[in-house]
């Protein structure tokens, strides 16, 4: 990896502190990229990360080597996920894209010499994001760039009446 800042949330530091551990134990080759990971990134407190930043669980779209887009949500493991779905961050890619921001790319460069460019074009869902979206419905703030803007059923403002009528009793197979 070239010399790329990265934005992890303090879950995810953590997460990947607790893989290098791992991987130092069985002289894993990942181990000089983890360390370079979390040497070249700033922590930030959970529910303070941007939404265009690539976090664990976040669907990610991105290009290899300018081949096509792929979208992949990025994962701790892959015991559960539908195969070409997921991308862990226990691979070369995943570890690549965790902490990047949309727009950026990085170089990857392997043990044996090879290496790929990978551009992360956008951050398609962060759960993080999504929370803070629910936290604001509960709160009765609108989602930031949503406005209703018709009704279909009754003009705005207006009162609604319920359209059944006597006689109208579908019966029990509309059930």
């Amino acid at each position: 990896m070239t010399r790329t800042m990265y934005c992890l949330t303090a879950k995810d530091f953590a997460v990947l502190e607790a893989m290098l551990m791992r991987r130092r134990a069985f002289a894993d080759a990942s181990v000089p990229m983890l360390e370079r990971k979390l040497a070249e990134s700033s922590i930030v407190p959970v529910g303070m990360i941007e939404p265009d930043v690539a976090t664990l669980n976040s669907r990610v779209i991105f290009r290899v080597d300018n081949g096509p887009v792929e979208t992949r949500t990025l994962v701790l493991g892959d015991a559960s996920a539908p195969v070409g779905s997921s991308l862990p961050v226990g691979t070369w890619r995943g570890l690549c894209l965790l902490g990047m921001r949309t727009g950026q790319s990085a170089l990857i460069k392997r043990p044996d010499g090879s290496g790929e460019s990978i551009l992360l074009e956008d951050v398609a869902y962060q759960p993080e994001a999504a929370r803070r979206a629910a936290r604001n419905v509960a709160a009765g703030r609108r989602p930031h760039g949503l406005r209703l803007v018709h009704s279909a059923t009754r003009p705005l403002g207006g009162a609604g009446k319920i359209r059944q009528t006597e006689g109208d009793d579908p019966g029990p197979s509309a059930a």
